[in-house]
């Protein structure tokens, strides 16, 4: 007993001592990538395992994707670039690449990978992209993750349209993202009772999914198991907790968080989901789902496929509940630029951003049981980048004001890391943590003879 009590004092002077060092650290911004052209990193899990490399794919602006051929790593030290993939035929229209994130617990790389048969009539779009993973050691071997099967009667394990913002569970195992049906795109267009609308999925360790290839190369194979996990319906009744859209989700805690009858649930996912209130306007609120072990049965008469005229359906056993309840705020809901959830590593907090009283938008987090939401930023202008928290789970790393900063969760101490920028200069996308939580990345624009580039920055 006096041997486990020693061993959690120790745990816990060590911990305090990594705060008071990244309070005090001096850090310094070295830019690592060069050239003229885009060199855009994912909103999270960019560094390789080892912290040697960081990953990003050749866009030069957000919108991009489409046009973008290469998927690229840069050595932190030397600022070596390795080609991982290159998309074929890639033009204007497609496939296109990006959004590349590195397994937490490999050296795998997964983005977003658009149908190979793209032409300028069926371009690179919502419904028509995948995920592919390399290893980072056997470049421009593509494994493609989520099965793919348009044609009736569908198939368990595939999906029939796009995945995108792929985000992997820290062990490695399962991946989360959002998708849009093609299935029910192309229905919408003669048929208004129904809608594609985006919702939440999953990838799990029990493929590989075969499905019947189609000449046009419309349908394709996956090595894993790939489900929709969030209900949504076309018309959400005012007042209630139905969504119409779920989407920037985010896994909660390294091994899932305590629920309130004590148990722990190994998995779960937080993400926003679009209400209604009592006045009919939308209002983006927090949920969690919460997933059960098993992820290939399906409920009964809601096949995990879908129908042609129904969406895929959640596994049996995946519990939806909404969380925040913000409608009678003075700016209610979930708010500021585009950014997806985040949780401690222990699960016990969500985070997400709103604004507060004077409109700026600041992080809060909640309890993923529900409950008080509290304020976690108080600056007196809006954050302005999604964020990530360090990998002990003691600070939040963003961008606000034209500047990096981190700010301590348990005493809200905040630190601004670089100088104000020009706002053509600022950092943008996501600030990401290192493995080992000594280093940060971000974008910023650098200009060039040949014009402003996305290139990366690295604080150490």
């Amino acid at each position: 007993m006096k041997k486990t009590v020693g061993l959690l004092s120790l745990l816990l002077v060590c911990h305090t001592l990594r705060s008071q060092q990244l309070e005090t650290k001096q850090w310094t911004e070295h830019q690592i990538t060069k050239g003229a052209k885009g060199h855009t990193i994912h909103n999270t899990q960019v560094f390789s395992p080892d912290d040697q490399w960081v990953v990003y794919d050749t866009r030069n602006h957000d919108t991009h994707l489409a046009r973008t051929g290469f998927v690229e790593k840069v050595n932190i030290r030397t600022g070596e670039v390795v080609t991982l993939y290159s998309a074929p035929d890639q033009a204007d229209y497609g496939p296109g690449v990006g959004a590349a994130t590195y397994n937490p617990a490999g050296f795998q790389v997964l983005f977003i990978h658009g149908l190979r048969n793209s032409t300028a009539e069926r371009p690179y779009g919502m419904t028509r992209r995948t995920g592919v993973m390399v290893d980072d050691r056997q470049p421009f071997k593509p494994h493609f993750l989520d099965a793919r099967d348009i044609d009736p009667p569908f198939t368990p394990g595939a999906l029939r349209g796009g995945t995108h913002a792929h985000t992997w569970s820290h062990d490695g195992r399962y991946i989360a993202f959002t998708y849009n049906d093609y299935v029910l795109e192309q229905r919408q267009k003669h048929d208004p009772s129904v809608s594609d609308l985006r919702v939440v999925g999953v990838m799990a360790p029990a493929g590989p999914v075969r499905v019947t290839p189609r000449t046009d190369g419309e349908n394709h194979d996956g090595d894993l198991f790939s489900v929709v996990v969030t209900h949504v319906t076309e018309r959400p009744k005012p007042g209630s907790d139905e969504i119409d859209k779920a989407f920037d989700e985010g896994w909660i805690g390294t091994n899932g968080y305590l629920r309130t009858d004590g148990c722990r649930q190994q998995r779960a996912i937080a993400f926003q989901g679009n209400v209604r209130d009592a006045q009919g306007k939308t209002v983006t609120e927090v949920f969690v789902v919460d997933l059960p072990a098993d992820l290939t049965k399906a409920s009964p008469q809601a096949p995990l496929e879908g129908t042609s005229a129904t969406r895929p359906n959640p596994p049996a056993g995946t519990a939806q509940r909404r969380i925040t309840f913000t409608t009678d705020r003075p700016f209610p809901g979930v708010q500021g630029p585009r950014h997806w959830l985040r949780s401690s590593p222990d699960g016990s907090l969500i985070f997400f951003l709103m604004n507060d009283p004077n409109g700026h938008a600041q992080i809060y987090a909640v309890s993923p049981n529900g409950g008080p939401i509290r304020a976690v930023t108080h600056h007196p202008f809006s954050v302005q980048t999604p964020f990530n928290l360090s990998p002990d789970g003691s600070y939040i790393a963003y961008g606000a004001d034209n500047s990096v900063w981190i700010t301590n969760i348990k005493t809200g101490a905040t630190k601004r890391l670089t100088p104000r920028s020009s706002d053509e200069n600022r950092p943008i996308n996501g600030v990401i943590w290192s493995n080992d939580g000594s280093m940060l990345a971000y974008n910023r624009y650098v200009s060039e003879p040949a014009g402003q580039f996305l290139q990366i920055f690295v604080l150490l």
